[in-house]
């Protein structure tokens, strides 16, 4: 579960130079920050939500793609490590708002109760929308569109966003490991190659932070959350709610949009409301990953699956 921290904004970003829809020499190399961010994401190696700064997500992210190609870990977007960092395609397409989009954005209630009163927990506005369909911080959504009015975004507006997809799953990993100092998850296939690097929050409270191997024993597209106001002591909220609540399903909801319980009572790897936070929060015990990772994740694991978390 989310606590209550105000949200991160990304460091100062230097003019954005990638609008270059037209380049066709492809495959090149990565010239900079954002193309590498990009590059990355299409691998599955995930600088967390794509900003276009170099912040400890994708310096970790950098370091787990040399330690892949055979590189020095070494964080550091050298010249090597941008030369193997090729891209296929422009970095940026365009994303068009449609009739759909705006016919499911619901305010988000702002307490437990008006919450688990509510339809859905979907997005909120079009902006967070479109920053999780890319992969992105809505901060960098917003640069990349400064002559959108976000508060009244019309459909058939055209949209450049960060061309993210992950690649169709090919297989089931093996095994996930959960690096609890660097903050990170990485699943892996049989021969221990790896298969995607995903920035992870972890417990606040080290007494909460199992370490050792867990198991997967359940996996839910679309979750419910039930709110049990006596696991939040420190929520004045939770002080007057005397019955546990259900929320229902959708992208804001506390786990976001995929469930991985493990053989732990009460943890699990699920998603997030806000996704620009993963790994800068913290939560009460379970790991939490950005909504498209966790989906994804869903996708390689099965039950039984091991979970390797260590310190």
């Amino acid at each position: 579960m989310v606590m209550a921290t105000p949200k991160a904004q990304p460091k100062t970003l230097k003019p954005l130079i990638l609008l270059r829809q037209g380049e066709s020499d492809f495959p090149r190399a990565a010239q900079d920050v954002l193309e590498a961010q990009v590059a990355l994401a299409r691998r599955g190696i995930s600088p967390g939500s794509i900003d276009g700064a170099l912040g400890s997500h994708t310096r970790a992210a950098i370091a787990a793609f040399q330690q892949k190609e055979n590189l020095p870990p070494t964080g550091v977007l050298d010249d090597v490590t941008r030369g193997k960092l090729t891209l296929d395609s422009p970095v940026l397409t365009t994303y068009t708002v449609t009739t759909n989009d705006l016919a499911n954005l619901q305010p988000l209630g702002k307490t437990w109760l008006e919450k688990s009163e509510q339809t859905a927990l979907d997005y909120p506005n079009e902006l967070e929308l479109v920053a999780e369909k890319a992969h992105a911080h809505p901060f960098l959504i917003r640069r990349l569109n400064p002559g959108v009015h976000w508060t009244n975004v019309a459909a058939g507006t055209v949209l450049k966003i960060p061309d993210v997809n992950y690649a169709d799953p090919d297989g089931k990993a093996a095994f996930v490991v959960i690096h609890l100092a660097d903050r990170f998850l990485e699943a892996f296939d049989e021969q221990s190659n790896l298969m995607v690097h995903f920035p992870c929050s972890i417990a606040a409270r080290v007494d909460k932070r199992p370490v050792g191997e867990l198991h997967v024993v359940v996996i839910i597209a679309g979750p419910n959350y039930t709110f049990d106001p006596a696991l939040f002591p420190e929520s004045p909220e939770a002080r007057t709610i005397d019955r546990k609540l259900i929320l229902p399903p959708g992208p804001r909801n506390p786990v976001g949009v995929a469930w991985i319980g493990l053989d732990k009572t009460g943890y699990g790897i699920h998603g997030t409301p806000a996704p620009e936070l993963v790994g800068r929060t913290e939560s009460h015990g379970c790991f939490r990953l950005a909504n498209w990772d966790a989906a994804y994740l869903s996708e390689l694991a099965w039950i039984g699956m091991p979970v390797i978390v260590e310190e």
